[in-house]
């Protein structure tokens, strides 16, 4: 069983930052990528940033320039850095690891509870 932890969201004035941790823990052979993801105004999750295994990141355009995320491969970690934070980042952040489990072969997606991020003004 895989398990998928969020940490890190508060509140935070608007032009401060935040730091968001996800941890992935139990049966899991290898991850493939991990990500965050927001629930944003529609029916989905919206991607926020992604890290491939080899290093490639992805961001949606909104959080260039002030969103980070990274790797720490040993600890299963992957973290998001969130500086100059604005009211239209409240949200809540889900944490998604794409991995293959123990015993298994392919790759499956697993999500954390999700951590609350709110911005004031």
């Amino acid at each position: 069983q895989v398990h998928v932890v969020e940490s890190g969201g508060g509140l935070v004035e608007a032009g401060g930052s935040l730091r968001l941790s996800c941890v992935a823990s139990g049966g899991i052979v290898g991850i493939i990528e991990m990500g965050w993801y927001r629930q944003g105004a529609g029916n989905g999750r919206e991607l926020v940033a992604s890290i491939h295994t080899v290093g490639l990141t992805n961001y949606t355009d909104s959080v260039k320039g002030r969103f980070i995320i990274s790797r720490e491969y040993g600890k299963n970690t992957a973290n998001l850095q969130m500086n100059n934070l604005t009211p239209e980042d409240t949200d809540i952040y889900y944490c998604k690891v794409k991995a293959v489990p123990s015993g298994g072969i392919r790759q499956r997606d697993y999500w954390g509870q999700g951590t609350q991020v709110t911005v004031s003004s």
